[in-house]
C-alpha cells in the first residue's frame, strides 16, 4: 500500500496543536529522559514506542474509564484508547523533530496508529499495547502492527497520513465522558 501525505508540507508532520501539544513540559520531560538513553533518533524512535506501547496501559484492557485525546493527558494519566496513545507518541516524537502523521485502519471500529518517516519513506507503527494475541513491535523492515485488516470482512488500510487528528476520531473522544459512551460511538470508517 503507498501512504499518502495529507499535506505535502513536511513541517505539518513536526507541528504541535491542542492534541499533539510537544511543547508540554510533560512532553518535553519525557522525551528529554528517553533521548538521554538514545544515540540516535533510530534509537529514540524505539524508545519512545516501546514506552508508550508498554507503560500506558490500553484502558480497555486495564478497565480504566478516563477518555484521554490530548498527549500530555495521557502522559500524565497513563491511560488512553488506541487514538490517545498514537497522540501521545506523536507528540514524543516531534518534541525530537522526527515527522509523525497519524494513520488508521478500519476494522470493526477504525483503529488509531502512527507513521514516522525516515530515510526519505513512511513507516507504520501501532502503539496499541500487546496483550495475548497482540505483537506490535516497533520496526522500519516490514510493519509489525497489531492487526491485519480482513478484506472480506471489509476491513481495511487507510491509506492517508494525517498531519492532525481525523476530526471524526477527534470528536467522538472529545464527545466521551467516559469510556463505556466512547465504545458505543466509536467510528466504524472515515
Amino acid at each position: 500500500m503507498e501512504l499518502i501525505q495529507d499535506t505535502p508540507d513536511l513541517s505539518a508532520y513536526l507541528a504541535a496543536d491542542e492534541v499533539i501539544d510537544h511543547h508540554h513540559p510533560l512532553v518535553r520531560d519525557t522525551a528529554a529522559r528517553l533521548a538521554g538513553e538514545a544515540e540516535d533518533s533510530y534509537a529514540y524512535a524505539r524508545l519512545a514506542f516501546e514506552f508508550v506501547r508498554d507503560t500506558i496501559p490500553h484502558s480497555q484492557d486495564s478497565g480504566d474509564l478516563r477518555v484521554t485525546w490530548r498527549a500530555s493527558d495521557v502522559l500524565e494519566q497513563g491511560t488512553g484508547i488506541c487514538y490517545a496513545k498514537a497522540h501521545a507518541l506523536a507528540a514524543l516524537l516531534r518534541a525530537e523533530d522526527i515527522p509523525t502523521a497519524l494513520c488508521y485502519q478500519e476494522l470493526d471500529v477504525v483503529h488509531g496508529l502512527v507513521a514516522v518517516r525516515f530515510n526519505g519513506a513512511w513507516h507504520r507503527q501501532d502503539p496499541r499495547g500487546n496483550k495475548p494475541g497482540v505483537d506490535a513491535q516497533f520496526s522500519l523492515d516490514g510493519e509489525r502492527l497489531a492487526f491485519t485488516p480482513d478484506p472480506q470482512s471489509n476491513e481495511r488500510d487507510c491509506p492517508v497520513l494525517y498531519a492532525e487528528p481525523h476530526p471524526v476520531v477527534l470528536s467522538v473522544l472529545k464527545a466521551a465522558p467516559d469510556r463505556p459512551y466512547l465504545w458505543k460511538t466509536l467510528p466504524t470508517s472515515l
